[in-house]
């Protein structure tokens, strides 16, 4: 029944699918030449799974017009996140005080930069964030990395909210887990990657206007809903009830089959929700409405390219 739904929700969305022509290439870079260097080398098992998630295909869908050599650090961020993700959800998964622990090393390198030791934060983990920062930190301003490293904060503090859920057996409302979901999603720090790969920053007033808010908030749950129904046989097993399919059928009493057709109608209402409230952005000024666009045209793209590589990766398998 799940995969009939994700199928119809892809057909009904309006953002048109893109991807940039280097996500192939990129992806074979990331596998022979980066992931060796910081410590990561692949056996022919490990080499056949990053081919199958596809990590760069994700960073090509949601910035296709990055260029070569950008959309090779967005990879290599992208695959940290998915890491880190790994590391704090999967097998023998980090406690909640690794990963605060994980956290502060983090903010820490992106705020202070590498040649500050942190605990918490090293190994081949260290290595990739490192080498992944390099060249954002250089070229981007400093209120710029400010907000960004503020992103990763608040991503590794929801991940760190779901572990010790997890630990303490307790499942979260719908209402809580809609908040928590945008953290642990990371939507907030792929969106201000837009400003990176076009050059152009926002300023924090018009970044964090409140309608502008209001639309990253939207599409952040539309790619995490999305998301939330390709995993749902994985997360059956593995959440703690942390995914919206689940919640909606514990507070509604519900089984999961009608749960996931309430969460797909929730889905179909943010979608027409999010087309409105784009529909209403004024105009910023001569200077800054093409950089609005771009982020805001960002945002769509994450939405549209999460749909499109969760039902291509291997890292969903989707029941029919």
């Amino acid at each position: 029944m799940t995969g009939a739904v994700l199928e119809s929700l892809r057909s009904e969305c309006p953002i048109p699918p893109r991807l940039s022509p280097y996500a192939d290439g990129v992806q074979e870079w990331l596998a022979a030449d980066l992931l060796p260097t910081v410590g990561l080398p692949l056996d022919a098992a490990g080499a056949r799974r990053l081919a199958g998630a596809g990590f760069a295909r994700y960073a090509g869908r949601l910035y296709p017009d990055a260029t070569e050599p950008d959309l090779r650090v967005l990879t290599a961020l992208f695959t940290w996140f998915f890491l880190v993700d790994d590391a704090c959800d999967g097998p023998g998964r980090l406690d909640p005080g690794q990963i605060q622990a994980l956290r502060d090393g983090a903010v820490k390198l992106l705020v202070d930069g590498p040649r500050h030791r942190h605990t918490g934060l090293a190994g081949p983990l260290r290595r990739l964030l490192v080498r992944s920062w390099r060249v954002p930190r250089r070229r981007m301003p400093a209120r710029w990395r400010q907000r960004f490293a503020d992103a990763v904060a608040h991503h590794l503090a929801g991940t760190w909210r779901e572990a010790a859920n997890k630990t303490a057996g307790r499942a979260p409302g719908v209402a809580e887990y809609v908040e928590l979901r945008r953290a642990t999603s990371a939507a907030y720090v792929s969106f201000p990657l837009v400003e990176f790969v076009t050059g152009r920053p926002l300023p924090d007033a018009v970044y964090h206007h409140p309608l502008l808010r209001e639309i990253a908030d939207t599409g952040n749950d539309l790619l995490s809903w999305y998301n939330d129904l390709a995993s749902l046989e994985r997360d059956r097993a593995t959440s703690g009830g942390h995914n919206l399919v689940l919640a909606v059928a514990g507070e509604r009493g519900v089984p999961t089959d009608a749960a996931v057709v309430l969460v797909a109608d929730r889905w179909r209402a943010s979608m027409r929700r999010f087309v409105e409230l784009r529909a209403t952005v004024p105009s910023f000024g001569p200077g800054l409405d093409e950089a609005v666009t771009d982020l805001l045209d960002g945002v769509a793209n994450a939405v549209r390219g999460t749909i499109d590589w969760t039902m291509e990766s291997a890292r969903y398998p989707v029941t029919p």
